[in-house]
């Protein structure tokens, strides 16, 4: 979750409170927000209309594969919007969000065309797919300065439901891919080589898998303190 912006500090002592996007970046901060929106809930379509025709939550994942790679692609903005500084959140923290997925979605289920087919998968596309089509409706509505309660409400509480489910999804995805990354040396360097250097792809993704255990509870207890502070100010307003 990005962090608060801080504001800056002036030349006299004071403070300056930090200017927000020019209207040009907000125009554009809107449409690009509209888009992701709109390209989630093609995946939420497809994959219910997929579910509807089959009878089976088996398998989805082949029919939103193209959109779910082309809009979780897409995420790379989000890098660029924070480092030319549009987005006053964190580059370090959003870079490592966005391309934890990105990961995920082409150097283990892309890659390891045998994980595939795994309930796995669903359940993290299912996970992803409900917070950004709630992630991105909040961002468009809070630019245009009218963010219905509900929006920001599902924002800040079920992630409490899809940050869990996602991450097991996930652990569980990469689990399955292991045997077949070590039986076929996928993304693998061995030794003897001109660069005298080796990687070992398989260990690489059980370091992957451990790296969740300190990482997990930081965010989703930071995620439970920011939903605390938003909702309870939401409700002294309403005294």
């Amino acid at each position: 979750m990005a962090s608060p912006s801080s504001g800056r500090s002036a030349e006299n002592g004071g403070h300056r409170k930090r200017r927000g996007p020019g209207a040009f970046a907000i125009a554009y901060l809107v449409i690009y927000n509209v888009i992701m929106t709109a390209g989630w809930l093609v995946i939420a379509v497809g994959l219910v209309r997929t579910y509807l025709s089959k009878g089976s939550y088996h398998n989805l994942y082949y029919s939103i594969e193209r959109p779910l790679k082309f809009f979780q692609t897409g995420a790379l903005l989000e890098i660029a919007h924070c480092a030319v500084g549009i987005v006053p959140s964190s580059v370090v923290l959003t870079a490592f969000q966005v391309m934890s997925r990105v990961f995920l979605t082409w150097a283990v289920t892309h890659s390891v065309r045998e994980v595939q087919n795994e309930d796995s998968v669903l359940l993290f596309v299912t996970a992803w797919t409900v917070t950004e089509i709630i992630r991105y409706s909040f961002y468009t509505f809070s630019l245009l300065n009218h963010l219905p309660y509900i929006i920001k409400w599902a924002r800040y509480t079920l992630f409490i439901i899809l940050y869990p489910m996602g991450v097991a999804g996930e652990l569980l995805t990469i689990y399955a891919a292991l045997p077949f990354v070590k039986h076929t040396g996928l993304y693998s360097i061995r030794l003897p080589n001109n660069s005298n250097f080796s990687f070992d792809y398989y260990t690489f993704l059980i370091l992957v898998m451990i790296s969740y255990i300190p990482i997990f509870p930081q965010l989703y207890f930071h995620m439970l303190h920011q939903r605390r502070k938003v909702l309870s100010a939401d409700r002294k307003k309403t005294e």
